[in-house]
């Protein structure tokens, strides 16, 4: 997704600049070669959005950013280490514009990295937060596997549903911003209320995320995506835009892309990506983005922080903006 449509706004930029220069100054395990990798994957860039949640929800519950800063690193890693894994079955050649971990260590040395960097955090996790932080997490890293297999299975299920979807979205995207916000409110001193709202803060703006990464694969150009664009339409992933377009398309355009999913390429990638706008799949998914981003705006209801709850809401309203 375009960095430039979530950038920080002045509100939370120095939420943003603490998060750098963590990682930056502070960031390292016990084992070199792992520590160049992740370093190398977070100089290349990022939004940062799931520690900047996390620091957000710890200032809406009252509490001090500053004192959060190895949790709001850790969700970050925590996605580091998925996307050092998911190249690796995609079997991908960049990531955020530059080589993908395995193009530069290998696919072996990929998933060693990815999996000590879990061992890594859920050691420090479990030594130095209190119950339920250490079990939120294990059970998000359960959700993202679990998300992951189910999108694999549905590689090319061309009549997936919009439920179906939504459920993958959730498990393996959503569930990281949900644990970053529900965490961050926890140990920010957060009541039983706050806590709830800003995990279902989390959980709808993960979706309406995960759509909008969707339809940029489709829109973007490949500079601005950090990665080829339409390439979950070639990996034969069922995105929110296709399933819009298939439900609501003619019987040609299913046919085109029974076609191009069963390896029969026909008017290929671009033909696909120009039918889906055709048949109303971009508006079908702005459409969707703006439904999950009202339902996390209205989870902040509880809120009293005026100042986080506002940066809160900026940050679901920038997937609106084109």
């Amino acid at each position: 997704m375009s960095d430039a449509l979530l950038q920080p706004a002045r509100g939370d930029a120095d939420l943003h600049a603490m998060v750098e220069t963590f990682f930056r100054e502070t960031f390292t395990t016990d084992n070199p070669l792992i520590t160049e990798a992740v370093k190398r994957m977070l100089a290349a860039g990022g939004k940062r959005l799931r520690p900047r949640i996390t620091l957000l929800a710890v200032e809406a519950c009252g509490g001090q950013a500053v004192d959060q800063l190895h949790l709001a690193a850790f969700m970050e890693l925590i996605h580091v280490a998925t996307l050092i894994h998911d190249d690796v079955v995609d079997n991908a050649s960049t990531r955020r514009g530059v080589n993908a971990t395995a193009v530069d260590y290998g696919n072996r040395v990929s998933v060693l990295a990815g999996d000590y960097l879990f061992a890594w955090i859920f050691k420090n996790v479990t030594a130095g937060y209190p119950h339920p932080v250490p079990h939120i997490l294990s059970a998000t890293l359960a959700d993202i596997c679990d998300g992951e297999v189910l999108q694999l299975r549905a590689l090319g299920e061309l009549s997936l549903p919009l439920a179906a979807y939504i459920e993958v979205a959730r498990k393996k995207t959503a569930s990281l911003f949900a644990a970053s916000a529900e965490c961050g409110a926890i140990m920010g001193g957060g009541d039983a209320e706050e806590i709830a709202a800003l995990r279902a803060y989390g959980d709808a703006l993960g979706v309406a995320f995960q759509m909008k990464d969707d339809l940029l694969d489709v829109t973007a150009d490949e500079r601005s995506l950090g990665k080829p664009v339409g390439n979950d339409l070639t990996e034969r992933k069922m995105t929110i835009p296709l399933i819009e377009a298939l439900a609501s398309g003619d019987e040609a355009f299913r046919a085109e892309v029974r076609s191009f999913y069963s390896g029969k390429e026909n008017g290929g990638l671009n033909a696909i990506v120009e039918g889906i706008a055709r048949q109303g799949g971009l508006a079908g998914t702005r459409k969707q983005i703006a439904r999950f981003v009202d339902r996390a705006k209205a989870s902040l209801e509880p809120i009293r922080n005026g100042t986080a709850k506002n940066e809160l809401e900026k940050l679901a309203g920038a997937l609106l903006v084109e």
